[in-house]
């Protein structure tokens, strides 16, 4: 059994915590990890599991595979979309190279992004869905429903409590017809997790979309191999329609069965569902980081650099980051991709990158900024190394804080050391490594007419970058 974990979303809904190029399943919402390496880490003890198939967005590739690496996991491949194309498309590319790689192993196909605190039922529920799975099924995991939920799809089945057929997918219901799905007792909300084989899902979405399949295996086949990563061709996979698994086959194939699963999940969708998963004080409150209240209840709070404080207001979402402020009553939380959009259309880069952003050298944080001046704080990994490259618009000046710098400044090597520095003229080639075993961080002073990143001439690159 491959797992194959979808990491394409971007999670606009939980800005601005999450963004473009860093999404949600990056983040670490629960403790020490992310979403992603949780989704990973659960899978330990179930039987003939094999390390995991990823399919994520270009932008995202470092990250995944610096994610694994810090809970020292290998993917067995990571898969690299060009465009967003939804996940029948990603879990295709999936299959079909499962298909070239192994003799028609089951996928077990995870969101990144999901919360399950019960692991143990989890497992078990699997073990129910690979006996159906072998048997050509194409099975999904029903949510066993604790409240009428208005902001779920369902799934009604034939029977209540065990696995059985699928009778039909519903969209997201009103509030009467929840209920009356809660009443029922044999509707499902949609996990969006699946088991089956991987020839099983492709024959059928060859009967559904046939144009998809074909449009897959030339992506696939035209694939590049870059460092850890499959590159597939970007002319054929756009040539892919845009659908869901639900759509492009669950609603359409006679195979569909449903295994109920009751292990506390959550697709930590919006504000309002994360604060129902975090234990609440006796005011209903969860409170995290730098924060203090007064006269405040039923409201998720969260600081992530700076005193937040909040008085007499209930039921509120109130969120801080480095370059952001999100504030909002706790019923119209779920509309903030409004704001979202809103700043798209202004194009502003809160949308897209936090404050801090993340390298596969290792990371900076833009201090502080002004006319014809910027002021970062790096940080490189131990033996990683930015490329070779020049400015045409900047000088820079480098601090070292702490551990050994490696400078190249046109035909001049260099060590630095704590507390030294140097001047990288306009113009010059230029490159900066991290010899030493422990991280590099140096406070980086840029001045000149032009300031942003697009401002980099890579004349060596050791990531493949542009």
């Amino acid at each position: 059994m491959i797992p194959v974990i979808i990491s394409g979303g971007t999670g606009t809904r939980l800005w601005p915590l999450s963004r473009k190029n860093k999404p949600k399943q990056f983040l670490s919402l629960f403790g020490e990890f992310s979403l992603f390496q949780n989704t990973i880490s659960r899978l330990t003890g179930l039987e003939n599991i094999e390390a995991p198939l990823i399919v994520c967005n270009n932008d995202h590739r470092f990250m995944v595979a610096e994610q694994l690496q810090a809970i020292d996991l290998n993917a067995k491949d990571i898969i690299l979309e060009p465009c967003a194309r939804n996940t029948a498309p990603a879990i295709a590319l999936a299959a079909l190279r499962a298909l070239q790689t192994d003799k028609d192993p089951l996928l077990l196909v995870l969101a990144a992004d999901h919360l399950i605190q019960n692991v143990k039922a989890f497992h078990a529920a699997i073990e129910q869905a690979k006996k159906l799975a072998e048997q050509d099924k194409l099975v999904t995991f029903g949510i066993q429903p604790q409240t009428a939920h208005t902001g779920y799809g369902y799934i009604e089945a034939e029977e209540k409590n065990a696995p059985s057929k699928v009778k039909q997918f519903v969209e997201k219901p009103d509030l009467a017809t929840a209920e009356s799905y809660l009443a029922a007792g044999n509707f499902f909300w949609n996990s969006g997790m699946f088991l089956f084989k991987a020839s099983t899902y492709i024959n059928e979405l060859q009967k559904h979309s046939p144009e998809m399949v074909s449009a897959c295996k030339t992506a696939l086949e035209n694939s590049i191999s870059d460092l850890d990563f499959i590159r597939v061709d970007p002319e054929a996979f756009e040539q892919s329609p845009s659908d869901s698994i639900d759509y492009a086959v669950m609603e359409k194939t006679t195979k569909a069965m449903v295994v109920p699963l009751d292990a506390g999940w959550s697709d930590v969708g919006s504000w309002s569902s994360l604060w129902e998963t975090f234990p609440q004080d006796e005011n209903n409150n969860v409170l995290i980081g730098d924060v203090i209240i007064d006269s405040v209840k039923n409201s998720y709070i969260h600081s992530e650099n700076r005193l937040v404080t909040v008085l007499g207001l209930d039921d509120v979402v109130v969120v801080e980051t480095h370059d952001a402020i999100m504030v909002a009553h706790k019923d119209q939380a779920q509309n903030v991709k409004n704001i979202v959009e809103a700043l798209s259309k202004q194009d502003r880069k809160e949308v897209h990158t936090h404050r801090k952003c993340y390298r596969p050298w290792g990371s900076y944080d833009s201090v502080d900024i002004g006319e014809r001046f910027q002021v970062k704080r790096i940080t490189v990994n131990p033996g990683a190394s930015l490329s070779l490259q020049m400015h045409y618009h900047r000088a820079e000046h480098w601090v070292v804080v702490s551990g050994t710098a490696e400078v190249t400044r046109d035909e001049e090597v260099m060590l630095l050391g704590e507390n030294e520095s140097t001047y990288i003229p306009l113009g010059s080639v230029h490159r900066l490594r991290n010899p030493g075993r422990v991280p590099l961080e140096i406070v980086e002073v840029q001045s000149g007419s032009y300031l942003e990143e697009d401002d980099i001439v890579r004349l060596q690159d050791s990531y493949n970058r542009q």
